[in-house]
């Protein structure tokens, strides 16, 4: 198990690993985030360990999603894991543009989403229709002619 000081050493050079992929500077990311710059050198070098909301502020200077960055200082639980592992895939990909990894991580933040909105309504349960009374037949549905434009037959 990786102890606090490992966490901040791993967030560090995750930081610093972003900055350098988006080609700024310390001082642009730390002026960006609101922070000073040797507090920011401090977070990269794993001797300081920044906070949840200086964290929310790197991550919107760095175009990264807020939960990677919990992720990977150790603030989120073994539940939320599952999800931070695919983001911060993206977010570490050298080979994807900080654009590119934004779409990528809000397309499947989307999809995430969606799919814990569909489950949670296949756990209502479902009223069952009243027995009193009698069914309906369905209709059959008529749909409507295509008319297709023959060719006149070639005479010889």
């Amino acid at each position: 198990m990786p102890t606090p000081k490992d966490l901040s050493r791993d967030i560090g050079g995750f930081i610093r690993d972003l900055r350098q992929n988006a080609r700024i500077s310390l001082r642009q990311l730390a002026e960006q985030a609101g922070v000073s710059n040797p507090y920011l050198s401090q977070i990269e070098r794993g001797l300081r360990k920044p906070s949840a909301e200086v964290l929310q502020q790197l991550a919107s200077a760095l175009r990264v999603s807020t939960p990677v960055m919990y992720l990977r200082a150790g603030l989120l639980d073994a539940l939320d894991a599952k999800e931070g592992h695919t983001i911060a895939a993206i977010a570490g990909d050298p080979d994807l543009t900080i654009a590119q990894k934004q779409s990528l991580t809000q397309i499947y933040e989307t999809f995430r989403r969606e799919n814990a909105r569909e489950s949670a309504n296949d756990t209502e349960p479902v009223p069952e229709a009243p027995s009193a009374t009698p069914e309906t037949p369905n209709k059959p549905v008529k749909k409507a002619a295509r008319t297709v434009a023959s060719k006149p037959e070639e005479t010889q």
